[in-house]
């Protein structure tokens, strides 16, 4: 539990407000360089070396991705094809997953941080027992705030006649569903993707005998369904699969698909998931991942953060700053007349951020290399190791201060919706809350360096 603040510790550091103001000259944010918000695209995939290992990767820009993690997530039996990922409203990461070729069963888990996953549980569908096939599981959060996991089954095997079927979360847990409804596609088609734009539901599905990606529209989830595009209707040619779009930043969709049988992959751009570009191989993971979903996350606003050596301050405790201590973040009582180290360990070079030029890293002044970064949810000082994992582990997001007042918050790059604040003066991430206890935790003032 949170330690008690007693009013009289919370007069004291509203005392010393003037006084640290004094000694400290307080600087404006001054836009330094392209602020956010960014956006932020994680994706998860299985990949040709393995059915049975997850595999984490993300991209600012949803074409150059980074691996994050190599088997992230292996089940506990199983397999782990075509994992879909959304995040809830309780703040964490959900995977949905085919956990065989035959059975009647879908796989879910689940993460506070999008690489280390726990085993949720295994959902039995109904659809003819092991005789049938349960494939391709895709989540959908339609506009009244219901969620759906869309799958593709048969109930006659991997050679059967597959269609579409719905289940809708029961509870706001996610661990009950309903039963099985058919989508209304007709039959022999998988791997179905959905998305709302406006009153118009567009589904991204593959076309099981002629093996071309296809379109169609509804005005409702249960159909009727008009197909907008068949056969090669986009001119990307058979042997397609596992669709999967997300919305560019510029407000085009991304559509990624899987040439399996030229072992590639590949995506198309449109402005109104009508019309199409031509297909683009996907740099860097062509012939690596396999059926993926992306999600994509924004994180910042435009605030800017003055960059160069700077101090950052604590808006309800005015007298403690950011300082590390044994390789840990926290918040300590410092002022110009404090010891020199320890005014230095309170002192980060502000730059571009490692992840996101859009955002910003802390790297120490008095260990160099060295930068902020949230590990474990802890806020640590570590050296980069140049990883992926790192980088992201390590920028921060601006955002106007929770608490008003000119002050600046900080949201995690790679886990948008956290941020960094102080519990019980140790600094950490954590998920934003509508309290104004969290807004004062997690609201700074970037000062001129304290050394």
């Amino acid at each position: 539990m949170r330690a008690p603040r007693s009013h009289r510790t919370r007069n004291i550091a509203a005392g010393l407000a003037l006084l640290a103001a004094v000694a400290v000259s307080i600087l404006q944010p001054a836009a330094a360089h392209a602020a956010g918000p960014v956006p932020h695209y994680l994706m998860t995939a299985f990949t040709n070396s393995s059915e049975s290992n997850m595999y984490v990767y993300d991209s600012f820009n949803a074409t150059n991705y980074n691996l994050v993690r190599a088997n992230a997530y292996t089940p506990p039996s199983g397999l782990i094809r075509d994992p879909s990922v959304i995040r809830h409203t309780d703040g964490y990461y959900y995977l949905v997953y085919t956990t065989n070729w035959t059975g009647d069963t879908i796989g879910f888990a689940r993460s506070a941080d999008s690489v280390s996953w726990t085993f949720l549980r295994n959902v039995a569908v109904g659809l003819n027992g092991s005789t049938g096939s349960t494939w391709a599981p895709e989540w959908f959060k339609d506009s009244d705030g219901s969620v759906h996991v869309i799958f593709s089954a048969s109930t006659t095997g991997t050679a059967g006649q597959f269609r579409p079927y719905r289940i809708t979360a029961a509870n706001t847990a996610l661990s009950a569903w309903t039963a099985p409804v058919a989508l209304g596609i007709p039959a022999n088609y998988i791997d179905s993707f959905v998305v709302k734009v406006g009153g118009t539901y567009h589904n991204f599905l593959k076309n099981e005998t002629s093996k071309y990606i296809e379109h169609a529209t509804a005005t409702s989830l249960n159909g009727p369904w008009q197909f907008t595009g068949t056969g090669n209707w986009a001119g990307w040619g058979s042997g397609l699969e596992g669709p999967a779009l997300a919305r560019l930043a510029d407000g085009r969709w991304r559509l990624y698909f899987d040439n399996y049988t030229g072992g590639r992959y590949y995506y198309a751009d449109s402005s109104n998931l009508s019309s199409f570009g031509g297909k683009v191989e996907l740099a860097g993971l062509s012939g690596v991942a396999r059926h993926f979903t992306v999600l994509r996350e924004d994180v910042g606003d435009t605030t800017a953060v003055p960059t160069g050596n700077r101090s950052l301050r604590s808006a309800n405790f005015p007298d403690r700053y950011v300082r590390h201590r044994s390789n840990l973040a926290y918040i300590d009582p410092l002022s110009a007349t404090s010891p020199l180290a320890d005014r230095q360990s309170a002192t980060f070079t502000v730059t571009p951020g490692l992840a996101n030029s859009g955002c910003y890293s802390f790297q120490s002044v008095n260990t160099p290399g060295y930068y902020l970064r949230h590990y474990t949810m802890a806020l640590t000082l570590q050296r980069d190791d140049g990883s992926a994992i790192f980088k992201g582990d390590a920028t921060f997001c601006g955002r106007a201060g929770l608490a008003g007042g000119g002050t600046i918050s900080f949201e995690s790059y790679n886990l948008p919706g956290r941020f960094l604040r102080h519990y019980n003066y140790a600094m950490r991430l954590d998920l934003r809350e509508s309290t104004s206890v969290f807004a004062s935790d997690a609201s700074f003032t970037v000062t001129s360096p304290l050394a």
